[in-house]
């Protein structure tokens, strides 16, 4: 096993996109990846843990392994491969994680932890997988499920544990292992988890990990819900979420993108501040709002992210 000493430097492994929609898809219906496609999503997590039965697992893993090897194989921009894997307990868990820790897998979605220990373990063992597969070191993504209290409780101390950590945030959805380990009794609202939420948020922002999700809506026919639920984490500053459906897919992608109109406001604001820095002026006001360069910079930002710089 690699000491911890084989990990990259803090960024190395955080050359990641902003994903605004992550579908659960389970690992042994690999045949459903064509609809993710369909629907749009950025990046989908193939399923080893809590989607399949017992009996299925060896089968499911079989078939997330000739997923990625066909992902392996597909141009740059293609839809990004997630893979949860099941909780890191014991060596069968840890062959598990060897087997799909390869190329075509965009990153591991790490399950069940609790600790900062748990991510720096992952991160070992990920670290020697990529060795002997070829993989240069920190190219895989690490996303931890914060699943306990202890783990919400430590989202900065498990964010900041290893730099490929990333797209780390707080999962709400109802009837789920925080909603047992809390103890909040959920809403449609989500008034009972914004708090939640925001601090978690602030954690893996405050540890560097790069562009949190959250999620999940379960209710399947309820997008109104859905959009209103997506937007309240948008606004929030998260930007995207996980989704157990494709239908969710169009709604989070919509409310996670910025519009047309939004992005030519955040040019016209950057050539206004830079127009008025020639000038000399440091601040000025722009469609009836006070703005400077701290505002500029926010909207030069969301226009690199967007390809529009």
């Amino acid at each position: 096993m690699p000491s911890e000493g084989c990990t990259p430097a803090r960024g190395e492994a955080r050359a990641t996109a902003p994903l605004r929609s992550l579908l659960f898809v389970p690992g042994h219906r690999t045949d459903w990846l064509p609809k993710a496609r369909a629907a749009g999503a950025d990046a989908v997590i193939l399923d080893l843990e809590d989607a399949v039965p017992v009996p299925d697992k060896p089968l499911a893993r079989a078939r997330v392994a000739e997923a990625l090897a066909e992902a392996a194989a597909e141009p740059a921009g293609a839809m990004a491969l997630f893979v949860r894997i099941n909780p890191l307990d014991d060596w069968a868990a840890a062959e598990e994680l060897r087997a799909v820790v390869r190329p075509g897998a965009a990153g591991i979605v790490l399950p069940k932890v609790h600790t900062a220990a748990d991510v720096r373990l992952a991160d070992r063992l990920i670290t020697w997988c990529e060795q002997e597969h070829g993989l240069p070191v920190g190219t895989t993504i690490l996303v931890p499920l914060l699943e306990s209290a202890r783990a919400l409780h430590d989202a900065y101390d498990i964010a900041a544990a290893a730099p490929r950590v990333a797209h780390a945030g707080a999962l709400t959805a109802p009837g789920g292992d925080v909603e047992r380990a809390v103890g909040y009794r959920w809403s449609p609202q989500g008034t009972e988890t914004l708090a939640l939420r925001s601090r978690v948020l602030l954690d893996v922002r405050a540890a560097g990990a790069p562009y949190p999700v959250t999620g999940l809506w379960t209710h399947i026919a309820d997008l109104a819900g859905l959009r209103t639920f997506a937007e309240q984490n948008r606004a929030l500053g998260y930007e995207g979420m996980m989704a157990v459906h494709p239908t969710h897919i169009p709604v989070i992608n919509e409310v996670f993108a910025p519009t047309a109109e939004e992005l030519d406001r955040c040019a016209r604001l950057v050539a206004a501040v830079e127009s008025a820095q020639r000038t000399g002026t440091g601040a000025l006001t722009f469609e009836g709002q006070m703005v400077d360069e701290a505002m500029a910079a926010t909207a030069r930002a969301v226009l690199t992210r967007h390809g529009q710089s």
